[in-house]
Parts: structure tokens; sequence; C-alpha cells
């Protein structure tokens, strides 16, 4: 496993080394935004069955569907404009988008319908075991609208990129609890909203 590149930094100085991360990446930020709202509206405009049935007028899927969609959408949004550069992930041990050059720029994909918060399994709070996609590493964190009725399409209320490490998630107390959070501190510093200032 890398060094965490927050490692003995002060909490103080951690947005500047997401913002050095961020700057880093391969993948531009505004395309990233771009990407996330035009798949997010493409939703809207696909047709499904013969009729066909149209989300958000016919079908009104639960947020585990539409963050379904966006984590199929944006792989293959990315793999058809850079083929061989970018593809969707194939293995377990691999991130939700991956960067075939270099495996580090690789992105692992996390969507809520929360406002503002994002949350992984408990896994999320142990190190990487052998043939298991690692903890660590570039984030793509999407906030969206559930669907409040006929006639209101939802929309992206938030979008956000950085790195976050395997430390960073918490998980339940409970021994059942399945869920890690982050401390709004990581959330802060180390997720970054789109566009950038």
């Amino acid at each position: 496993m890398i060094e965490s590149p927050y490692a003995d930094l002060p909490i103080n100085q951690w947005e500047k080394r997401t913002l050095e991360l961020i700057k880093d990446h391969p993948l531009d930020t505004n395309e990233i935004y771009d990407i996330v709202n035009s798949v997010w509206l493409d939703i809207f405009k696909s047709g499904i069955g013969n009729k066909p049935f149209r989300i958000g007028q016919d079908l009104f899927p639960r947020p585990q569907i539409m963050a379904y969609f966006l984590h199929e959408l944006i792989p293959l949004e990315l793999t058809n404009r850079y083929p061989k550069i970018w593809r969707r992930e194939e293995n377990t041990d691999e991130k939700d988008l991956v960067y075939i050059p270099n495996d580090l720029y690789s992105i692992e994909i996390k969507t809520s319908s929360s406002a503002r918060k994002i949350f992984g399994n408990r896994s999320y709070t142990q190190e990487t075991i052998k043939d298991k996609k690692s903890k660590f590493g570039y984030y793509l964190a999407i906030n969206f609208e559930k669907f409040a009725g006929f006639g209101h399409i939802p929309s992206i209320n938030m979008v956000r990129f950085g790195w976050l490490d395997h430390l960073d998630w918490i998980g339940q107390n409970a021994q059942t609890g399945q869920q890690a959070r982050l401390e709004p501190t990581v959330e802060k510093y180390k997720l970054l909203k789109l566009p950038l200032k």
C-alpha cells in the first residue's frame, strides 16, 4: 500500500494537498463535472421498452437504481470518449473507473441521495485484502435528489472529487452495522466541490 499523501499533514493543509492531487490527475475537473451532469440528464431522455417508458414520467426509481445508472453510465461515457485510456471495472480488485495507463489515477465512484454525505460499506474501514479493490485513491462523490412526486425531475446536488484513504472511513459502532461514513473535515477538505472556483 502506498503512503497517504496526507501523512503528517495538519488538517489546515489538507485542502492544498487535495488541490495538488486533483491538478495531477489526467482528467480535467470541468470535464468530470460536465460528464456527471450530462449523464444524469441522459437518464431522463432515455426510453425503456417498446412503448417506451420514460424515467421521471412513467418510472420513478428508488435512489439505489439511480445510483446504479450513474455508476454504469459515467465509465461508459469516458470509455466512449477515450477508448484504450479509460474503461469500466472488469474485476473485483479494480476501481469503478479504470485509468489504463496508470492504475493510481483510477477512480472509485460514490453516490448518495443524501444532501451532502456519502457512504461506503463497512469494508471501507479495513485495509485492502488480496483480490479486492483498494480503499485509498481518487474518489468521485455525487449527491443527487430523490424523486419527490410527479412532474419533478430530480437534480444533481453536488459533485466532488478528491482523494480518500481507508483510515478516513468510520464504521458503524453496532456489530450489525454495515455502513461507513466520513468525518465532516474529511468531506470538506479531501473531497472538493466541482467546478473548482
